[in-house]
């Protein structure tokens, strides 16, 4: 149960790390909220392979009170990450579907006809897919950091980094950058890993915030995860990397989600060179919806929920006054 400010528990409240099953697989999710009889907010983390429980008690307190909040480290990421994991069981249709399921699980567990699906970065991918298939379990999607055309967006992010780093004369970044040459990388790991290096270096990835040094704080005192977990993360990540990464490189959704039947908003930083926002502009645009919003957040990079939390709130209220309407 949530506290007050007294230090006195909220009557309707909820706060639990549970374990459920998704796919044959235990998986760990955190829920917060205020209000159970709320509606119920799914984030589906970046990455791949970064979960967000770590950072929930620092970023998203406001939307606990209009929102049941939940947090969920995906199969092979934090504390869902299991000793043994292989790249097969990270195939993407597989992340689909358990999303589906604990989309169901929360509906069910919740008395909730549809959630809210909010997906951040590989986390967008995954969520268009999963709406894509399952349009009457979802009020609206929000992307943020939305993915639109993987290649595309690596071209420009390339270009940011050698753009930023010839205007610094920062001599070590044009050498590095030349190096790997404007992408399809020869070596995609590795060469990706090398420009996101210098796309966060020139503030293209963060700007107000330090998220690594969150997720390390929330590790080490956030009472949902132990230093283990932390373990299991820096596993877990590199695994999904290794395996979701080539799944998704040459994703189009001009192309192949053209469409979708719910209400739809993207959040997207001014400087987000991570996932490029003129290119999930141009998706945007192209996209068919039964309502659709593109949001700038103009003081934000690849983080906008984090970076601008107190508007990323207002936003999602907003939301859940246009799409929402409590049961009798």
């Amino acid at each position: 149960m949530i506290r007050d400010h007294h230090d006195d528990v909220v009557p309707s409240s909820v706060a639990v790390l549970e374990q459920v099953t998704l796919g044959g697989m235990e998986q760990t999710i955190l829920v917060r909220g205020r209000d159970k009889r709320n509606p119920i907010l799914l984030f589906l983390h970046g990455g791949p392979g970064y979960p967000q429980i770590a950072y929930a008690r620092k970023y998203q307190q406001e939307l606990e009170n209009q929102f049941t909040v939940v947090n969920w480290d995906q199969r092979g990421s934090g504390k869902s990450y299991q000793w043994g994991m292989t790249e097969d069981d990270l195939q993407v249709d597989k992340l689909v579907e358990d999303t589906h399921e604990l989309t169901n699980y929360l509906r069910k567990t919740f008395n909730q006809p549809k959630i809210f699906l909010v997906g951040h970065s590989w986390g967008s991918l995954l969520g268009i897919w999963t709406v894509q298939k399952y349009p009457d379990d979802y009020y609206a999607y929000i992307g943020i950091g939305q993915v639109a055309n993987s290649p595309e967006g690596e071209r420009l992010s390339y270009e940011f980094a050698l753009r930023e780093a010839e205007a610094r004369s920062n001599e070590e970044a044009i050498q590095a950058l030349r190096s790997i040459g404007s992408p399809p990388y020869a070596n995609p790991r590795k060469d990706t890993t090398l420009e996101r290096k210098w796309v966060t270096a020139f503030g293209g990835s963060e700007r107000q915030i330090d998220s690594n040094a969150d997720l390390i704080k929330g590790i080490l005192f956030s009472p949902e995860y132990t230093l283990m977990d932390g373990i299991r993360l820096a596993r877990g990540n590199a695994l999904s990397l290794r395996a979701i990464r080539p799944q998704t490189e040459n994703t189009n959704l001009f192309e192949t989600v053209p469409e979708l039947k719910v209400p739809v908003y993207l959040a997207m930083g001014r400087y987000d060179y991570m996932t490029p926002s003129e290119v999930a502009y141009r998706y945007y645009e192209k996209l068919l919806a039964p309502k659709k919003q593109f949001i700038w957040f103009e003081e934000s990079a690849h983080f906008p929920h984090f970076e601008e939390a107190d508007k990323f709130s207002r936003l999602m209220a907003d939301i859940k006054e246009e799409t929402w309407k409590p049961s009798p």
